[in-house]
């Protein structure tokens, strides 16, 4: 079998001091009881030194059934949010069940045209999974704008938040690699060893819905890549399902690594004769000899540390650590970098 180097990311313009951020609601709506969130959230984005905007479907009580719109309606806004030079980047203020609604509508000839940081998670990993197979966009996993940047972030520690905050401003604004991701004793290496390689990934039922439509990332995206995933609810043998549906995909036989998130509100997962997690991952990796460095902060659970889809990184799961070894944002310039 013969394979192709897959090819470089496309990177956003790096951020400056004043430039606008936009938060949207690219999935669910926003209810009334979370505005003084939402409004927390812009303070956060705006000590980082930016603009902030919210797009018209981000209005409180609006919604249709569990979304913030019809799908056409919400892929509308993110496209006219894309094709305006004046944004810069977009977070999603919630995620949601709507973005499989208008894969098909995403305006990619605009990403391409102008690559903006998309920031987000949960749902919105299906925007990065299918904007990075599709142009090669270097998606930013990161917290959402309610539940994330004005909800987990204020009930975090001073020292903590003031982490993330610097670590954030550094992911969207510097041209340089961040290097080591900050670590903390609830990293397990759960199977020693060393990779480097792009990352992949989201919360892992939508890793596995969007390889089942034909904005899948081909096979060869694998190769080499570092799987991150997470997952909140359901039951532990989904978990294993999904990562069951990697295997008989041959994602697992292509990756070099593992990172897993800090699961949130599995059933069954570690209670009395139920495996952990970490029983789960290797029972499905079989003598795979990949490291797997697990419950590490991104995901539902709490703060999100930011893991960039398609930027490269080094993981020595002995050590338990990340690194990131090429930056997520480019100097201002002409956009390089591949499409498609």
């Amino acid at each position: 079998m013969i394979r192709t180097a897959p090819p470089q990311p496309l990177r956003p313009r790096a951020l400056t001091p004043g430039d606008l951020v936009v938060i949207a609601s690219l999935s669910g709506p926003l209810h009334t009881v979370y505005e003084p969130d939402l409004e927390q959230a812009v303070v956060v984005l705006e000590r980082m030194g930016f603009r902030v905007r919210r797009a018209p479907l981000l209005e409180a009580g609006r919604r249709r059934w569990w979304s913030a719109a019809r799908p056409a309606e919400i892929a509308e806004e993110l496209n006219g949010l894309l094709r305006d030079p004046e944004v810069r980047a977009i977070i999603a203020h919630d995620g949601g069940q709507t973005a499989l609604g208008y894969l098909d509508l995403i305006d990619f000839e605009a990403i391409t045209a102008d690559p903006k940081p998309l920031l987000g998670f949960s749902d919105i990993s299906l925007l990065h999974l299918v904007c990075y197979a599709r142009t090669g966009l270097v998606g930013f996993h990161t917290d959402l704008a309610t539940p994330g940047l004005g909800g987990h972030w204020q009930r975090a520690t001073a020292p903590r938040r003031a982490e993330l905050e610097r670590l954030y401003a550094r992911l969207l604004t510097s041209t340089e690699p961040i290097g080591a991701l900050p670590t903390t004793p609830s990293w397990e290496c759960w199977r020693a060893g060393r990779a480097e390689g792009r990352l992949i990934g989201g919360v892992i039922n939508r890793i596995v819905l969007n390889q089942a439509t034909p904005y899948a990332l081909p096979l060869d995206r694998f190769d080499g890549a570092v799987l991150f995933w997470e997952e909140s609810g359901g039951q532990a043998s989904y978990v294993w399902s999904y990562l069951q549906v990697l295997r008989h995909a041959g994602v697992l036989d292509r990756i070099s690594g593992m990172v897993v998130g800090v699961p949130d509100w599995i059933d069954g997962l570690g209670a009395d004769a139920s495996p952990s997690l970490r029983e789960i991952v290797l029972d499905v990796l079989g003598d795979r000899d990949i490291p797997v460095l697990g419950n590490v902060e991104f995901g539902h659970a709490g703060p999100n540390l930011p893991m960039p889809v398609g930027v490269r990184v080094a993981l020595d799961a002995r050590r338990r650590t990340l690194s990131l070894l090429e930056p997520a944002v480019r100097a201002a310039g002409p956009v390089t970098g591949p499409v498609g």
